[in-house]
């Protein structure tokens, strides 16, 4: 599951390389511009912040997960009956994306974002739950038959995918832009540290999403976490070779990164 930063911690992450900001908390829309990408979760701007937003970046984005409910969303009452597990690390629920109440929920809000708040597109969290890494791959096609109803409905809307590289070509007719994590930093949730790749494992990384791209001609963004300044150099410095826009923040929702 991706992880949004706090405004401050977006804000400070951001380099002369990236052209993306990924935002959970709250700020003045006027503060953000000259941007590709802006997600943002949803329910924290109005109508009126969106078109904000829009008017001084190209593309601002909505943030669902396709992939799991949190007991605190809006529409988790509508569906808890249909959740399938509990995923502990984020205090979350798997969804069941087949279940008929779930696909009407999710299709709701999806149209709240983009005909009513006025989004350009939405950000598709865990899709990953999707492949054979994820808790619900037999569930693979219901996904796909959801993405298509979304596609064909608002046909001018962005849809990113986060992740899920094993099922790209099969989602790809549906997608515009792909969000990788984690390709040259490898945060451990087990120990609570932030770590850079090995150079094997980076190069591998790189691989996957290169095959991917040639595969389905998808453009990629990068989204990485660090905590210290030396880490996000090192990262900038790794990826200072490759094409991709590129969004460091530190992956604690709670606080701002502090570079020391």
């Amino acid at each position: 599951m991706i992880l949004l930063a706090a405004f401050t911690s977006c804000r400070t992450a951001l380099t002369a390389q990236q052209s993306a900001l990924f935002c959970y908390g709250d700020f003045y829309p006027q503060e953000i511009s000259g941007l590709d990408y802006v997600v943002v979760e949803p329910i924290l701007f109005t109508a009126a912040d969106v078109s904000v937003l829009k008017s001084q970046n190209k593309k601002v984005l909505a943030y669902i997960s396709l992939g799991e409910v949190s007991a605190v969303a809006s529409h988790y009452a509508a569906i808890k009956t249909e959740t399938l597990a509990k995923n502990d690390i984020w205090n979350s629920y798997v969804l069941d994306i087949s279940a008929p109440k779930t696909r009407e929920s999710l299709m709701s809000l999806i149209e709240e974002h983009l005909a009513v708040k006025g989004f350009d597109g939405i950000f598709l969290d865990n899709i990953d739950n999707y492949t054979i890494w994820g808790p619900t791959p037999e569930k693979k096609e219901a996904l796909l038959s959801f993405l298509q109803d979304v596609k064909s409905r608002f046909r001018e809307s962005v849809l990113m995918q986060n992740a899920g590289l094993l099922i790209l070509k099969e989602t790809s007719p549906y997608i515009d832009i792909v969000a990788v994590e984690s390709v040259a930093s490898d945060y451990n949730f087990t120990n609570d540290t932030y770590r850079l790749r090995t150079k094997k494992g980076f190069e591998d990384r790189l691989t996957e999403i290169d095959t991917a791209r040639k595969a389905t001609d998808v453009p990629f963004l990068l989204i990485e976490y660090a905590k210290t300044k030396k880490m996000k150099v090192a990262i900038e410095k790794r990826l200072s070779k490759t094409d991709f826009p590129v969004f460091i923040g530190q992956i604690d929702l709670q606080k701002p990164p502090v570079f020391k």
